[in-house]
């Protein structure tokens, strides 16, 4: 991997992580089109470049989360059944899914029809009011087993956890931005978990080019941000599904 290359990657992954047309699945898809090995370091950097654009959240959430002791408990609990799907599966997941371009096209594909769908169905019902802080446990481990699904690459957490809780009724922005909070726990313990097994293996060009890919996602994950808040109160995620069978639909005729 290059320089440029690991710019592009962290380019990449800052617009689509929040967005619910996976970041991991155009990661993985990329990276293929960019001819990059698929070696355990590729594998580990799609993981751990996530975490930049976590940061992103922490930037500008972080004083929300501090004031709000309801909120980081139901954070936590939302986390916990993705975090046992995660710790179980661990092996399995990063052997036969990650850099699977198979499974991401069809991931892509199936999600956007479920997305494009859904919205067809749910987009008349009222929205009760509420707050991020104000979600119930029940409904925060529901939404966690809604984003435990993510462990497939191309599933989209973001699109799982968002889709999960319109389910359970809560409004549009309530989801969305409990989505970008719930994502702080995941992919930390994600990339944390990932790095203390691999890290000891990775040169030290490996490591800045982490690094380089860590710092680009983090700045263009704040526009991400602040581009789907904006996003929601005018349009539903419809279009999202469209693009998601466009793209995998894009990916199948380059690749194959």
């Amino acid at each position: 991997m290059s320089f440029l290359q690991a710019v592009i990657l962290g380019i990449i992954e800052g617009i689509t992580e929040f967005l619910p047309i996976s970041s991991t699945g155009h990661l993985i898809l990329s990276g293929r089109m960019m001819h990059l090995a698929q070696t355990e370091f590729l594998k580990s950097f799609d993981i751990a470049i996530q975490s930049g654009a976590i940061l992103a959240v922490v930037a500008i959430y972080g004083r929300m989360l501090m004031r709000d002791s309801r909120l980081i408990k139901r954070v936590l609990a939302a986390f916990v059944p993705t975090a046992v799907v995660g710790l179980v599966f661990y092996r399995l997941i990063k052997k036969f899914l990650l850099g699977n371009p198979q499974v991401v096209i069809w991931a892509l594909l199936l999600g956007g029809i479920v997305i494009v769908v859904f919205e067809k169905v749910y987009q008349r019902r009222p929205h009760p009011p509420a707050s991020a802080g104000g979600i119930h446990y029940s409904q925060a481990v529901l939404i966690g087993l809604f984003q435990s699904l993510a462990v497939v690459p191309g599933v989209s957490r973001s699109a799982a956890t968002i889709l999960g809780g319109l389910a359970l009724g809560l409004p549009r922005r309530t989801i969305v931005e409990f989505s970008f909070l719930l994502a702080v726990p995941t992919m930390l313990a994600a990339t944390g978990y990932d790095l203390v097994r691999s890290m000891p293996a990775f040169s030290t060009a490996e490591i800045g080019l982490l690094s380089v890919g860590f710092g680009v996602s983090f700045v263009v994950a704040l526009g991400s941000i602040k581009f789907l808040l904006y996003f929601i109160q005018r349009f539903s995620f419809e279009l999202f599904g469209y693009y998601r069978i466009g793209i995998a639909l894009l990916f199948c005729v380059f690749l194959y």
